[in-house]
């Protein structure tokens, strides 16, 4: 017998917390959310609070705990596109159909409840958290910034009636030819001087963040305005922005081009890969996990291609160039470094895919956002 339940209790959220772990810890593709920051979607305070709800549910069979999912109506993203629509998130199961059946009726009858027509996802509260279901790739490393799924999730996705609304693609991206190389550096040299654009500087990564954070998010919610399921950004997203940064920037990883006025209109963030570090300690932060995090910032084997966002004035300059010509130096010239992850690219975003084909580089993984329309 199935039976779905809400989580509310402390151990009925622990199961819920709990359940990935259990199903997938020690499968070389998982890698662990931050327990720490999971533990939060259960405070009353936490920060999306102020734009969305959130149902958490359960799934039980014979007693035993197998299978989660939460709904999420992000009122902020309906307002903005103008949509009547809850997210399903946080998504996991045994192989069992009946199972994921009964978990997504449960969230589908909330959003009914709540007058929605339309279910989609996996959406988290923002694009800040893991978002699109694995649907190619699965025998490859996940990066700490993405989900897994075992291949069955798909196929009862879409037995349930959802289909693709949109597609991410990610890609392992290594240093470009020198060839290439040289003529992104000659063309960035040009482009700098041509509109007396600089580098900011900064004496170390707390003093870049003082610096820049704040033209960070504005060139967040300009550049990813459109892109979707992205919402504005608040005041308690950008202090957890700011407080993850503070761990993990190092300023070999990070860069903002400011205009003549000092103004940022480019921003490129990459951070150190901690995704071992978190299967090793199931996403806990242990000493020696910290260790860890140190050390992979210190000398990093791979890096997470974290933000790259640009003024859209300044889209057709140019300017991505001066990323791109540092971004190769970067990977080429770092010892011990392997190579850069990007993590989610839509798969229409013409743009940044372009960037990549300058550098040696491979697609694999795909992720997909799906979409049902409720009777």
């Amino acid at each position: 017998m199935i039976e779905i339940v809400e989580a509310l209790t402390k151990r009925q959220q622990k199961d819920f917390l709990s359940l990935p772990n259990d199903l997938f810890l020690g499968n070389p593709s998982y890698v662990p959310p931050l327990w720490p920051d999971e533990k939060k979607i259960f405070r009353k305070d936490y920060l999306y609070y102020e734009t969305c709800e959130a149902v958490y549910y359960n799934a039980y069979k014979d007693g035993k705990m197998v299978g989660r999912i939460s709904g999420i109506l992000q009122k902020a993203a309906n307002e903005k596109m103008n949509q009547k629509r809850v997210r399903f998130t946080r998504f996991d199961c045994i192989e069992d159909f009946e199972v994921a059946k009964a978990l997504f009726e449960k969230v589908e009858g909330w959003a009914k409840s709540k007058g929605m027509d339309t279910v989609c996802g996996p959406l988290g509260f923002s694009d800040l958290e893991r978002e699109g279901l694995l649907v190619d790739g699965f025998d490859e490393p996940e990066t700490f910034e993405e989900q897994y799924n075992p291949p069955y999730y798909v196929d009862f996705i879409e037995r349930l009636g959802y289909v693709k609304e949109v597609d991410w693609v990610e890609s392992r991206v290594y240093a470009a030819e020198p060839e290439m190389e040289k003529q992104m550096s000659d063309l960035s040299d040009f482009v700098m001087k041509r509109y007396n654009l600089r580098f900011g500087p900064a004496k170390s990564s707390r003093d870049f963040i003082k610096r820049y954070i704040d033209g960070f998010f504005e060139i967040l919610d300009k550049s990813y305005e459109g892109i979707y399921g992205t919402v504005p950004f608040t005041e308690g997203m950008k202090q957890l922005m700011k407080d993850n940064f503070t761990l993990l920037v190092d300023l070999d990883n990070a860069a903002v081009i400011l205009d003549e006025n000092d103004r940022v209109i480019m921003i490129a963030l990459c951070l150190p890969s901690i995704a071992k570090a978190m299967q090793r300690s199931g996403g806990r932060l242990t000493p020696r996990a910290i260790f860890e995090i140190l050390k992979a910032k210190r000398h990093p084997e791979i890096i997470d291609f974290a933000l790259i966002g640009v003024d859209p004035a300044w889209l057709n300059r140019g300017v991505t160039s001066c990323i791109a010509a540092r971004l190769s130096k970067r990977l080429r010239n770092t010892p011990g470094l392997k190579y850069g992850e990007t993590n989610l690219n839509l798969e229409n975003n013409a743009p940044i895919l372009h960037l990549w084909k300058r550098f040696k580089h491979e697609t694999v993984k795909r992720r997909r956002a799906y979409v049902k329309t409720l009777a």
